[in-house]
């Protein structure tokens, strides 16, 4: 058995919030500059910086036990690894992003069967291939290394396959959405055979169910509140849980202490609510973790 699990870290736009997240549970992951291995405050683990589109084969090779990407480079990469679970790091749509044919405005484009004999560009070439050929649609695919709106802009191509979350971006181009091709989102992966040792598969589970745990806090808050008992049922009515709220009584016969975790949006109507019910000590805490 390897002494370490060899983790991957997406190196680039998901970078930030995949150390963020790390740390919100419980891993603090420090990167220096032009380094591409991080320290981490765990002796079990070593983290190495992989480019998404990369890492994928890494793991699947065994050059890496497990590691975060996007679910569209596993694809693109037909890479052969077990999928541990999701992680929507979106932060505008709870559907993650999406991978989608755009044109100029003034193209003639307006289904994917029209791009026969025209030319594309995108980063995700093989699976932009792959899509063309199962619609029957014969185009020219090209790899772009980047500004690839800009290609259609430009004239240098008829239409891009290229990822957006809101497409605010491709509109202020004067360019518009043909049509969605892939939806996509985080994932943790794991080596197939990484998840055949005992000792590795229980540490990329634990590791997976803290990110998960994670996750799960941060649109949720605990609510905490001192209620007179000949009010209770009036505050508890208002009360939206979880589950059941938690009631304990205080010292003295005549108040409770009253808890429950909701979605944090929900505070705002929520408090004056409660305030007006008769509620007393309303306190709003941030979580870091949540386990279901």
């Amino acid at each position: 058995m390897d002494s370490k699990l060899k983790l991957g870290l997406p190196k680039g736009s998901l970078e930030s919030s995949t150390l963020k997240l790390f740390e919100q549970a419980g891993w603090k992951i420090s990167v220096r500059s032009r380094h591409y291995f991080p320290t981490v405050n765990d002796n079990e683990l070593s983290c190495k910086l992989v480019k998404s589109k990369e890492l994928g084969p890494y793991v699947e090779s065994g050059v890496l036990d497990c590691g975060l990407t996007g679910q569209d480079w596993i694809i693109e990469n037909n890479s052969d690894v077990e999928e541990i679970c999701g992680l929507n790091y979106s932060k505008v749509s709870d559907q993650g992003c999406r991978w989608v044919l755009i044109v100029k405005n003034d193209s003639p484009v307006q289904s994917i069967q029209d791009l026969a004999g025209r030319t594309i560009v995108t980063e995700l070439m093989d699976f932009t291939t792959r899509y063309l050929k199962e619609h029957k649609v014969d185009a020219t695919v090209q790899h772009s290394w980047g500004a690839t709106e800009a290609k259609v802009v430009e004239g240098l191509a008829d239409a891009a396959v290229e990822i957006t979350e809101t497409g605010t971006t491709i509109r202020a181009h004067g360019l518009r959405i043909v049509e969605d091709l892939l939806h996509t989102h985080t994932v943790f992966v794991a080596n197939r055979q990484a998840m055949l040792d005992p000792w590795k598969r229980k540490k990329i589970e634990n590791i997976a169910l803290m990110l998960k745990s994670a996750m799960a806090a941060r649109d949720k808050v605990l609510l905490k509140l001192n209620a007179p008992t000949d009010k209770l049922d009036a505050i508890v009515g208002v009360l939206p849980s979880l589950h059941a709220p938690t009631i304990n009584r205080l010292h003295g016969e005549n108040w409770v202490a009253v808890e429950t975790v909701i979605n944090r949006l929900q505070t705002r109507e929520l408090i004056p609510q409660l305030k007006a019910a008769g509620a007393e000590g309303i306190l709003e805490l941030n979580l870091t973790k949540l386990v279901g």
